[in-house]
Parts: C-alpha cells; sequence; structure tokens
C-alpha cells in the first residue's frame, strides 16, 4: 500500500510539473496558438497516464484545463470565458484527455497481464520439462517441491500424497507449510489461499480424483496457474508409475525369455547324453538274462530312470517352445471323436488293464482345433488322472456340446484338489502338497495342457472335491456352421 500511495504521489507532483513546464514554454518561450497547446497538453497527459495510470492522468487533466483557460483563453489572466465556443473546446478537451488517459492506461493493464501470462507460460514450461526428466517415482516426489520452488521463485513448496501418508518438502526457504491445512485440501479437494502470508494449498488431481496435495509459499500466483501445476505434478506421477510399472513389466518379460532359453538350452544339451546312456542300458539289459537277479535289476531300474529324464527334458523342451511362440499350429475341422481316440492309443500302455469310462455325446460338431495338440492336452490330463488315482478305479472321459463350444472332461477318483491349491494347479512346476512325496512327476503336465489349448482358443478349468477326485475339462471352438453356431 505505502508503495502505490508513493507511486501516485510521485506521479501527481511529476505530472503537475509537466503542466507547469509546458505552460511556462508556450508563455515565455515559444509562442503558439491554442490549438497547439491543447495537443500539447493532450500528449503529455497520455504519457502520464501510460506511466502511472488512470487517476494521476485525470489529475493532469484537470490542472491542464485549468491552466489552458487561465493563460491561454481569453480573457487571459481570469476564470472567466468570454467565448461560449471555448466552452466547447475546454470541455472537448477535458473529455479527450480522460478518454484517451482511459485509453492507455487499458493498454497499460492488459500489457502488464499479457506479460504476466507470458511468464506463467514460460514457468509452467520450465517446471513440466523438469517435471520429464524424471523417470522414477521416489526421485519424482523429492524433487517436485524444489522445482516448485525453482520455477516459480517460491520461497517454500511441500508435496502430500495420501498414499503413503508422507510429506515431502523442498530444501530451500524456511518457511513452513502447515501440514493440517494440506491435508484439508486433499480431503476438501477445493483450493484454498491465505493472501495475507502468501500460502497456497492445492488438491492435485488425476481426472475427477484428488491423489494428493500442494502447498506453496513466497510466491503471487494466479489460479489458472495453481490449477496448471497441479495438473503437470499429477500427469507427471502417473506417467513416472506408468514408466516404472513398464519397466518392471519389461524386466518380468525378459527374465521369462531368459528362463525359456535357459530350458531349451538344458533340455537340448541332456538329450544327447541321455540317448547314449538309454543305449547303453538297453544293451547290458539284453547282454544279462533276468537269471542275474541283482543285475538284471539295478539294469531295469537304470533303464526306468532314463525314460523318467527323457520325459521330463521333453517336457521342458515342450514348455519353453510354447513360451517362446515357436509351436506351429494346423488349425483345421476336427472330430472330436478322433481326438478321444488318439489320446487313448497313446495312452494304452501306461493305463494298463484300468477301466475306462468313455461318453460322448450324439452328433457332436466338429471342432476347430490342431489334431495333434489337441491330443497331446487330452493325453497330459489322462496321464495326470492316471497318476493320481488308484488303480482300480475307473477314469470317465467324456465330450459335450456347450454352446459354441464342445468340453472334453476326465474325471478321476483320486484324492481331490482343495479350493486354495486350484488356483495353482496350472502354475509350473507346482504338484500338490500332500501328493508331491507319494507321487512321482514332474509338475509340467497341466501347465502344457493349459498352454496348448489357450493357443486354440480354447479354456480349461478344474473341480475338485477332496476325498472324491478331480474333473479337469477344456473346451474348443465349434467349427463355423457346426451345430453350436
Amino acid at each position: 500500500m505505502q508503495r502505490f500511495l508513493g507511486g501516485r504521489v510521485l506521479g501527481i507532483a511529476v505530472s503537475l510539473a509537466v503542466v507547469a513546464g509546458i505552460t511556462f514554454a508556450y508563455r515565455h518561450v515559444l509562442h503558439v496558438n491554442q490549438t497547439t497547446v491543447a495537443l500539447s497538453f493532450l500528449l503529455a497527459i497520455l504519457a502520464v497516464s501510460a506511466v502511472w495510470g488512470m487517476a494521476v492522468s485525470v489529475v493532469m487533466s484537470l490542472a491542464a484545463v485549468v491552466s489552458f483557460n487561465y493563460f491561454f483563453l481569453p480573457p487571459i489572466g481570469t476564470m472567466t470565458i468570454a467565448d461560449p465556443q471555448n466552452w466547447v473546446a475546454l470541455f472537448a478537451f477535458l473529455v479527450s484527455s480522460i478518454m484517451g488517459s482511459q485509453l492507455s492506461a487499458r493498454i497499460r493493464t492488459e500489457a502488464d497481464e499479457a506479460h504476466q501470462r507470458r511468464r506463467e507460460v514460460e514457468r509452467l514450461y520450465q517446471f513440466s520439462r523438469k517435471l520429464l526428466g524424471e523417470g522414477n517415482v521416489i526421485q519424482l516426489m523429492n524433487a517436485i517441491p524444489d522445482y516448485i520452488v525453482e520455477s516459480f521463485e517460491a520461497g517454500a513448496a511441500a508435496l502430500f500424497l495420501p498414499q503413503k501418508d508422507k510429506f515431502y518438502r523442498s530444501g530451500f526457504g524456511a518457511a513452513y507449510l502447515d501440514e493440517e491445512k494440506m491435508k484439508q485440501a486433499f480431503a476438501v479437494d477445493e483450493i484454498s489461499a491465505d493472501t495475507q502470508r502468501g500460502e497456497y494449498f492445492v488438491p492435485i488431481r488425476l481426472g475427477v480424483r484428488a491423489i494428493g496435495s500442494l502447498g506453496i509459499s513466497g510466491s503471487q500466483l494466479s489460479r489458472q496457474s495453481l490449477d496448471a501445476i497441479s495438473t503437470l505434478v499429477a500427469i507427471a506421477i502417473e506417467r513416472a508409475r506408468a514408466i516404472e510399472q513398464l519397466g518392471q513389466t519389461e524386466a518380468e518379460r525378459q527374465g521369462e525369455r531368459l528362463k525359456s532359453a535357459l530350458l531349451d538350452s538344458i533340455t537340448h544339451d541332456f538329450r544327447t547324453p541321455l540317448t547314449s546312456m538309454k543305449a547303453a542300458v538297453s544293451s547290458l539289459l539284453s547282454s544279462f538274462p533276468p537269471s542275474a537277479t541283482p543285475t538284471h535289476e539295478l539294469l531295469s531300474i537304470l533303464n526306468e530312470e532314463c525314460d523318467r529324464l527323457n520325459r521330463l527334458v521333453e517336457e521342458a523342451g515342450e514348455m519353453a517352445k510354447i513360451e517362446a511362440g515357436e509351436i506351429a499350429l494346423d488349425i483345421e475341422p476336427v472330430a472330436v471323436e478322433e481326438i478321444i481316440q488318439a489320446a487313448l492309443g497313446h495312452c494304452g500302455a501306461s493305463l494298463g488293464g484300468r477301466p475306462l469310462d468313455v461318453r460322448i455325446a450324439a452328433d457332436l460338431p466338429p471342432v476347430r482345433a490342431d489334431r495333434e495338440r489337441a491330443k497331446e492336452a487330452l493325453v497330459q490330463l489322462i496321464a495326470n488322472a492316471n497318476l493320481y488315482s488308484a488303480k482300480d478305479q475307473p477314469i470317465t472321459i467324456a465330450a459335450e456340446l456347450t454352446g459354441k463350444t464342445v468340453s472334453i472332461s476326465v474325471a478321476d477318483r483320486g484324492p481331490g484338489i482343495d479350493d486354495f491349491e486350484q488356483t495353482m494347479i496350472f502354475d509350473k512346476f507346482y504338484r500338490g502338497k500332500d501328493q508331491r512325496y507319494l507321487v512321482r512327476g514332474t509338475g509340467m503336465g497341466l501347465p502344457i495342457a493349459k498352454a496348448l489349448i489357450a493357443a486354440q482358443n480354447g479354456t480349461i478349468s478344474v473341480t475338485s472335491q477332496l476325498g472324491h477326485g478331480s474333473v479337469f475339462a477344456f473346451t474348443l471352438p465349434v467349427e463355423r456352421g457346426g451345430k453350436g453356431e
């Protein structure tokens, strides 16, 4: 206020001095006509209004009218106006000077506002560049208050994030921002300003949802700038989180690729020695008659373990190819009966004399599938049922139409799977906690079946009850034009 009044007083003093100077010059130095005097006063008034504003220019206009009347209009030296036309001239001069002053002051005000907006835009641009330079969420949170202080010449700044219930403060300035007011700005979701102390408390909005709040002190900022700062901070936080999440996802993806490559390499390197071992054991078995009981028994164990390792290597290699997307599918219309019969033919030796109950609904339409891959998935389910159920218990294989898909299920009468384990049963290498030490297996059969069915646009699921067995089922889409379409 003191600065404001001081500027006004100085402006009035200067304007009166200018009026006195023009009057003295045209009275005693230069002798000009009345029109020149009036125009000189008008130009001086416009110049003063551009510097000190409307109020000072009005005072100067009145002083100029008095001086013009007293010193230049007859009768000179009196305030009397003899000619009526001079009344019109004085009134026109006064109106022109005031209107010109008003226009000049308005232009000056608009120029100042435009300059202020340009300055705010430059600061916001500088602020946004600093925000976009940070990719780490933690570093960004700590840097935001400092960036606000640097970009907007503030005394202090602070950031509040309710998810972490944590405040991040600038390292500049000694001003302390009230934490309760920052929390209130977030809760109310409205900007609050204390103009006397020069403090602003702004909610940070992401869309229509507040995710935090800012506190700023020691800087004069418009509401538009506060909204822009809030929006930029919200976008920067979300961008940093997205980049961090993308990095984690990419790391996981690269880890899976590395795991698959390593698995494929290991399986490839295992095949040659396993083949040699299998050939050697088979040769020794043929050399030793069954009567050589100890030797023959040891060789038989070696032969069985070689077969088991071969199966493990084959399953690991198959899983590596599936995860790498290297399996080629030959999708064509396939009869469901062909898939089931091919799977049973493949599992015949391992099933032995186990009773089977095959139930295929009549008039099933063909499905769109890869014949060999669909058979392989069903083989995995049959092998799983054979491993985890008693040899004298039957396995039921059923096929039925379910809307636009055909469902093929394999039911056993094993120990069953509890609800918690059902969510993990299709994970790689996972085996039931109660069966992993009782039944020999690799934990790869069900994941392979799931991947193969998913590659053919199908789904796989399990339904189980402890003590009553499990039902594994997968679906395959019906061939277009079939009954399900």
